[in-house]
């Protein structure tokens, strides 16, 4: 209880509570705007007078009339910090009513062990009195656990995403012993690093050996193949999180996906057919249905025989699975270009990276007049400055002074529309004053801790003949490749020293901050703060429940 009242007092907050107490208490109204709490028991008034030493502790005005009008609406992250400081208001004070409420009880339990209260009353009246307010205050108590914990609660939710949206997350500038005059040529590694602890540098810890994954990480639908590569007679198989799928069309023509080992000797299945809705194991030609059924044994009698399947849908031009333990979402992300724009291209590559170095690449437009150097960066100046701004939530907004827009949707999609005049040159210094414009969607499957499975889809709002030129596909391919090579030589090289120890996140700066979002959410150990960082992280504000609802 105490860390309840300090917490919310170091906030200047007041503190909220039940309204449930009221045949222990009644409330009587002083001035305007505030609520004086008097407690009654039975006829003796002089209780009053017994609390009026903490009066100040609950003189506490019930926040439940100010509460933000804000149910059943999308929140943006401003309104959901206003909700999230009313509840710590209520919470707050609902916990001081509980105190008074144990305060009321335990003087009760003094009164029934009054001697001259006891001339009065029988033994059996007095146990029977005193059993009563046992089971009383042991409520009382349990209430104001649960009060504590709530308030813990909502006090980090308030402050992360007082985080959010703070645009400085990031210093603009650390001070290293470079900048300081130093009586060496160079500084050495323990000064370096002295020196980012003493000027608060927010550095993260992402080293060594690539961890577990977390089963949080597992329960998000994720787009594995582009419709057109799944045909009625074909499959496609997968790794994801290192277990193997493969994907097929059943006899409805819905795609299906199963654990590409045969239940029979363990032969992987896509070495095999796909008949009338079945894949068919290549060994002894056992058939499989999409919900893992095995529907056909040739040459023996047909066992009940049933291998792992995830749930599989179908949206947009895309093929998704959920790997997760936890019952599927009931939606799936809109991927689509935006409106006027037309799909030229959709690519998939396997590619020998964690995802979330790729990730962390993607989100980066820092890099590019120094890496893309031959490919679509090339002959752009440096700016003194790069920021990425995100007036709408943590996870989208712009880069400054580049017009381009971008969007992370966890846990592994990136959106980017680029403004352009021309292949390789920038126009404007926002997408809105730009005439034409190239859209990306960028997906990262995990498919193992060194391998990510990349789906790339380009669209572009002008020259829609292009898309009807033969051998379009295989150029914008060999584009798409020569980007990735630039990227793929500097991300190997980060993955190898990664696995050795060292740390690639060591000294981020003001630029970084989309990045170092997502690394906050998806490095980091499951655990039910982390959940919810990446809800709160998602873009939108879902209607919540405040406490005091």
């Amino acid at each position: 209880m105490n860390a309840a009242v300090f917490s919310a007092s170091a906030l200047s907050l007041p503190i909220s509570f039940s309204k449930t107490r009221s045949s222990y208490l009644s409330r009587k109204k002083g001035v305007k705007g505030e609520f004086r709490v008097f407690a009654v028991f039975g006829d003796e008034s002089g209780l009053v007078e017994k609390k009026s030493q903490w009066r100040p502790l609950f003189d506490v005005e019930d926040p439940r009339s100010k509460a933000p009008p804000y149910k059943g609406k999308f929140l943006d992250v401003n309104q959901a910090i206003e909700v999230a400081r009313f509840d710590i208001q209520y919470l707050d004070w609902r916990a001081r009513q509980d105190l008074l409420t144990i305060m009321i009880l335990h003087d009760k339990v003094v009164d029934v062990l009054n001697p001259l209260a006891r001339e009065y009353k029988s033994i059996g009246t007095v146990k029977k009195e005193l059993a009563g307010l046992q089971e009383e205050l042991s409520k009382a108590h349990q209430q104001v656990h649960i009060s504590e914990a709530r308030v813990s609660t909502a006090l980090d939710k308030l402050a992360h995403m007082e985080e959010l949206v703070n645009d400085r997350l990031l210093p603009g500038r650390v001070v290293t012993e470079l900048d300081k005059p130093s009586s060496s040529a160079t500084a050495s590694a323990v000064d370096l690093d002295r020196e980012k602890t003493n000027t608060g540098a927010k550095s993260l810890n992402v080293s060594g050996p690539v961890p577990p994954y977390s089963p949080h990480l597992k329960n998000f639908w994720y787009p594995v193949a582009f419709t057109a590569d799944l045909k009625h007679d074909t499959m496609v198989p997968i790794e994801c999180f290192e277990q193997p799928w493969v994907i097929f069309r059943g006899e409805d023509g819905k795609p299906g996906c199963v654990r590409n080992t045969c239940a029979h000797r363990a032969c992987p299945l896509d070495l095999g057919t796909v008949n009338e809705g079945r894949i068919q194991c290549p060994y002894h030609g056992w058939e499989y249905s999409t919900d893992g059924e095995c529907k056909k044994m040739p040459s023996t009698k047909l066992l009940k025989v049933k291998i792992k399947s995830l749930p599989c849908l179908e949206q947009e031009g895309m093929i998704w699975i959920w790997p997760g333990d936890e019952p599927p979402a009931p939606t799936l992300p809109c991927l689509q270009p935006p409106s006027g724009f037309l799909i030229h291209a959709e690519l998939v590559m396997d590619l020998p990276v964690e995802h979330g170095l790729l990730l962390d690449n993607l989100l980066d437009l820092a890099h590019a007049p120094f890496t893309h150097t031959s490919t679509f960066a090339k002959g752009w100046s440096v700016p003194s400055l790069v920021k990425f701004l995100t007036p709408s939530s943590g996870l989208q907004g712009y880069w400054d002074p580049y017009p381009i827009d971008m969007e992370f949707k966890p846990p592994c999609i990136v959106l980017s529309t680029i403004g352009i005049s021309k292949p390789g040159k920038l126009e404007g210094k926002s997408t809105k004053q730009c005439a034409t414009h190239l859209h990306q969607l960028h997906v990262c499957l995990p498919s193992s801790k060194n391998k990510t499975r990349l789906l790339y889809r380009m669209s572009l709002d002008f020259a829609p003949i292009l898309k009807n030129l033969p051998f379009m596909e295989h150029l914008w391919r060999h584009f798409a490749e020569q980007v990735l090579n630039e990227d793929l030589r500097l991300v190997l090289g980060q993955q190898e020293r990664m696995l050795n120890g060292a740390n690639i996140w060591n000294l981020p700066v003001a630029y970084d901050k989309l990045g170092v979002r997502d690394v906050e959410v998806f490095a980091a150990p499951y655990s039910p703060a982390t959940s919810e960082k990446c809800r709160l992280l998602s873009g939108s504000f879902s209607p919540q429940k405040s406490f005091a609802e």
